[in-house]
């Protein structure tokens, strides 16, 4: 129905266009939801960005601020880019983003990412984290409905909370329209890739101000890996709906709807100190090895102006899921090296969360300084139950794997994890404008709650009691304005986060800190080309990493410490040549510990990484719509696990695309992966568990719009 309706208001606004005023003059904006064309003017932190250059966020602040106005770095892949280079997944997308690196996905269940050194196992999705109860999403993100994708380095725990400490990925989703408009692309590619997607918005009849957007995706892949006759799918949907009753308020709600049914995909596996690629399709689980997941939720937002200085936010989310698996998991070498020993296991974990954020933004003058503050208040509560079985499955052979020789053996309870986070932040925040190019941001919040955490075993069955938490995380930047292209910033900020991971036998283990100081400069070229560097000092504590002898498990070890410096370019260079990328050197090792050395590089993290990905359009002339697209992205070598015992090889990577707009309601494209075939181990994770890049490959794109 709802399909019908947004079909039905495209067709009566066909010969309808609404325009929307906006102050551009102001650096700082209170928040409005953009329902019109977009121009360079209009562009706000919440809606599409023209080209490959944002202007502007609120990842950072939580009010729109201009990106020169931000005393962190924060990066911001535009759907333009995604569009151009014709990205299906979200690990594809941040490639373009410095010293961001895809950290593995959980066998094949999920994304993880490495940030400026340190994991990351979730995100959140237009300001709110998704399952912040679990260690990790269960389903790998979809990209019909994404706006930008926006990465705020460093902790931030003062307006997030709960967070690590290398940086928060915020997925900004695709708005309603009152004005009509409709895509949808049909893709066909190498090794079985298929998929289809689409988005279609526009008012909806009968009441004014009510507009509606839905947007899907549908997807198979057989892959590259030879998965003993599995493929992976996927399925998204997503309604939202935009409503205007007044000129004073906003209302605005999204719903994400993700099925996945995936192979139980470890990888390959290292020995002998490296991860031998001689055949990169080498699958050491079984025909029943699989993962099947789903992963929804809705969040409510509501705002309201009071007058032109005071707005008032309410944003409700209410979350939930579950995954179940049952496969083959290796958990390493015979002794000569030559068999895999291996396990079956099953598990069914759930898990539902409500967040709630009251905030208040005003602006106004005090003691002749212009301020922006925010002051809000946060309620979180999550729950989730993983429930785990394992039983014997035969060895297979490291060279020549046979994965259907092996039945499953017998399962027996290993544990049942019962976790429930409970938590009330107070926050505050203050961007003041001091004169002389200077700007002030101060803020600070107070995290306390509870968290019951009872992994119970089949010898451990005392329930534990709750454990208080509290957490205090300021913040601090100083903006200075040396001209108008010109911008320098330093800033220190924290982090605070409850241990969400599966720690063996031990109950309520010590929240993680984290803390960071970061000096860099934002330098825009043009109008529409920007370059932002920056040094940053990062040290974590109490940190949660993969037993070296439990692999399905973490522990709790000391101190880690990250420093290192980057640089990211962005925009338009000549009308019709625009380019994005950005290089980093990270040197993230264990500071302090008493598991594993200290001086050990942490685990995906390498010192030297880089892309770049540039695109020419022709404009003018006979072949007007023509566009040639070229990209490479270098990652150097990295050690696959904290404990340093095994590394594997640097890689660059080189991928190019032609495309052609037949007019401005169709184009075609062709996307050229990896063009020199290079063999790659893209996402290390443990000893049993690296995910090797995909080889050369061809994707075919339709996309129509409206």
């Amino acid at each position: 129905m709802l399909a019908l309706a947004l079909l039905g208001g495209v067709a009566a606004g066909l010969g309808c266009r609404q325009t929307h005023a906006q102050d551009a003059a102001d650096t700082i904006a209170l928040d409005t939801i953009s329902v019109a064309g977009l121009s360079r003017q209009a562009e706000t932190a919440y809606g599409p960005v023209v080209g490959y250059r944002a202007t502007r966020s609120a990842t950072g602040t939580k009010t729109d601020t201009a990106l020169r106005d931000l005393a962190q770095t924060v990066n911001v892949v535009p759907r333009e880019v995604l569009v151009d280079r014709q990205e299906t997944r979200l690990a594809d997308a941040l490639f373009n983003v410095s010293n961001v690196q895809p950290g593995g996905t959980l066998q094949g269940r999920s994304d993880t990412f490495i940030i400026r050194g340190f994991r990351t196992q979730t995100y959140a999705i237009d300001g709110v984290f998704m399952n912040q109860a679990s260690n990790f999403y269960p389903v790998q993100r979809d990209l019909a409905d994404v706006e930008r994708i926006e990465v705020l380095k460093g902790p931030a725990s003062v307006l997030y909370g709960r967070g690590d400490p290398g940086g928060v990925i915020n997925i900004v989703t695709r708005q309603p329209s009152l004005v009509p408009t409709a895509d949808a692309s049909i893709q066909g590619g190498s090794f079985g890739f298929r998929r289809v997607q689409g988005s279609v918005s526009g008012p909806v009849p009968g009441v004014d101000g009510l507009a509606a957007r839905l947007s899907f995706a549908s997807q198979g892949d057989s892959t590259f890996r030879d998965l003993a006759g599995r493929e992976n799918s996927r399925f998204f949907v997503a309604p939202a709906i935009t409503w205007n009753p007044s000129p004073d308020t906003r209302v605005s709600f999204i719903g994400e709807f993700t099925r996945q049914d995936t192979a139980y995909d470890e990888g390959l596996i290292a020995r002998n100190g490296r991860v031998p690629l001689d055949d990169i399709a080498r699958f050491y689980g079984t025909p029943f090895s699989n993962y099947n997941a789903n992963a929804n939720f809705g969040t409510l937002k509501i705002e309201h102006d009071v007058n032109e200085h005071l707005m008032l936010r309410q944003v409700l989310n209410a979350q939930g899921g579950s995954f179940d698996v049952f496969a083959a998991r290796a958990v390493g070498l015979s002794a000569n090296g030559l068999l895999v020993n291996r396990r079956t296991s099953g598990v069914n974990s759930t898990y539902a969360a409500v967040d709630s954020q009251t905030e208040l933004v005003a602006k106004f003058d005090w003691l002749g300084l212009r301020h922006t503050a925010l002051v809000g208040v946060e309620y979180f509560n999550g729950y989730r139950r993983a429930y785990t079985t394992q039983g014997p499955l035969a060895s297979v052979s490291f060279a020549n794997p046979v994965p259907g020789l092996a039945p499953p053996g017998t399962l027996a309870f290993l544990n049942d994890i019962k976790q429930k986070n409970e938590l009330t932040g107070l926050y505050a925040q203050d961007q003041i404008d001091l004169g002389y190019g200077l700007q002030l941001l101060l803020g600070i919040r107070y995290d306390t709650g509870t968290q019951f955490y009872f992994s119970r075993t089949a010898t451990s069955r005392t329930v534990p009691p709750d454990q208080e938490l509290s957490g205090l995380s300021p913040r601090v930047g100083l903006i200075y304005r040396v001209a108008d292209p010109l911008a320098l910033y330093a800033s220190y900020t924290t982090s605070f986060k409850p241990q969400t991971d599966n720690v063996l036998g031990v109950s309520n283990p010590p929240p993680e800190t984290g803390e960071q100081v970061e000096v860099g400069t934002r330098f825009d070229f043009s109008p529409d080309l920007s370059l932002t560097a920056s040094v940053f000092d990062i040290t974590r504590n109490n940190v949660s990493v993969t037993d070296p002898v439990n692999t399905g498990f973490s522990i709790i070890t000391g101190q880690q410490r990250s420093k290192g410096v980057e640089a990211d370019l962005a925009g338009t260079i000549l009308p019709g040549w625009k380019i994005i990328g950005g290089v980093g050197y990270t040197d993230a090792r264990v500071a302090r510990d008493t598991t594993f050395p200290v001086g050990n590089r942490l685990g995906g993290a390498p010192l030297f990484s880089g892309s770049v990905w540039t695109t020419y359009q022709v404009e003018d002339g006979f072949w007007r719509g023509l566009g040639l697209g070229v990209g490479v992205t270098y990652v150097g070598s990295r050690f696959g696990d904290i404990s340093n015992t095994y590394k594997v090889g640097a890689y660059t990577r080189v991928d190019a695309a032609v495309f052609y707009d037949l007019n401005e309601h169709a184009r075609f494209s062709l996307n050229l992966r990896n063009l020199t075939d290079a063999r790659y181990i893209e996402q290390p994770f443990n000893p049993v568990n690296n995910l090797p890049g995909a080889p050369f490959s061809v994707l075919a794109t339709i996309t129509a719009k409206l």
